[in-house]
């Protein structure tokens, strides 16, 4: 993994956009509007444990989207515009708080009406580009065409933009102005739409949604108020998962630099410390993580690699 050293990086998001386009992807064109899924509210004793549980499912995960940005440099700005006052946006404020991201908050006309974050978006972000130079990198995460001007101008005024939408709801037109874009599901930790459906209709994934148990569950996640914290360690080893995946996407290559991978850890989550898990070096953190990584030391320079046993997964 090529160390991005003094890349600078701005990241957009046009919340609305991906959360609709994602539900949409999952359960057809159009269903999110169909569903009335804007004003669903989880934590109603009477809300539909159907539309729950088709939420759960299309759930986006804002951590890989942010972690995808950070493999290009230092993030210096993050900021994720969308009605925040809309149920279906607030279930991810906690989230993306913790993730240090600037909530902008736009105010719809109307239900289901446009709300203008692809204006205030593109306004943004050319004044960032002005009123910080050094920015080198340009991350817009929507699929819209509306995004068309803002990415060509960004690439006049050098910057590299880059794109991640949601696949058929990304407009070709945009990945022809951006310098690169993926798609949601071609990001490292992301089960593919298809993939996910297929795992759950065969009974290996979450109970279809309508089932007695789904009930139960959406009872019970709507009584949870104060969920137990997760296992430091277990967080730390999903944390060099990722690491790994998004360095071999990069870098196209299977044996990456320990050094380069413990700087995406970081840029990932700053608070990552082998130290803090009780480790005396991160060789000796990798070491420990036999099932997700190898490490080789015969050379100076060590190196590590994703479990080859996991990628044949």
């Amino acid at each position: 993994m090529n160390d991005p050293g003094g890349t600078r990086v701005a990241v957009y998001i046009d919340f609305d956009n991906i959360v609709i386009s994602r539900y949409d992807q999952v359960h057809g064109r159009g269903q999110f509007q169909r569903d009335k899924v804007r004003g669903f509210t989880r934590t109603d004793r009477s809300a539909d444990p159907d539309i729950a549980e088709k939420l759960r499912r299309a759930t986006v995960d804002v951590g890989a989207v942010i972690d995808f940005a950070s493999s290009f440099g230092t993030l210096v700005l993050t900021r994720a515009y969308a009605d925040w006052s809309a149920p279906v946006n607030a279930d991810y404020r906690e989230q993306l708080v913790s993730r240090a991201v600037d909530l902008v908050q736009l105010f719809p006309a109307a239900a289901y009406a446009k709300n203008g974050a692809d204006i205030r978006l593109a306004v943004d972000a050319v004044e960032d580009m002005f009123r910080l130079p050094d920015l080198t990198h340009v991350v817009i995460v929507a699929g819209d065409s509306d995004y068309i001007a803002l990415a060509q101008r960004c690439r006049r005024l050098g910057r590299y933009v880059v794109g991640v939408g949601v696949a058929g709801s990304t407009s070709r037109a945009l990945a022809a102005a951006c310098d690169e874009l993926v798609t949601y599901d071609a990001l490292p930790g992301i089960t593919p739409a298809g993939a996910q459906a297929e795992r759950e209709e065969s009974g290996s994934g979450p109970p279809a949604r309508g089932s007695r148990r789904t009930k139960r569950a959406a009872t019970v996640v709507a009584d949870e108020t104060d969920p137990e914290p997760e296992d430091p360690q277990e967080l730390a080893t999903r944390l060099l998962e990722r690491a790994l995946r998004l360095g071999q996407e990069k870098d196209d290559a299977d044996w990456l630099h320990s050094s380069a991978v413990k700087s995406q850890m970081r840029r990932m989550d700053p608070s990552f410390s082998e130290r803090a898990l009780g480790y005396r070096s991160f060789s000796d953190f990798v070491k420990s993580r036999e099932a997700i990584a190898e490490l080789d030391e015969t050379d100076p320079v060590r190196l590590v690699r994703l479990n080859p046993a996991i990628t044949a997964e």
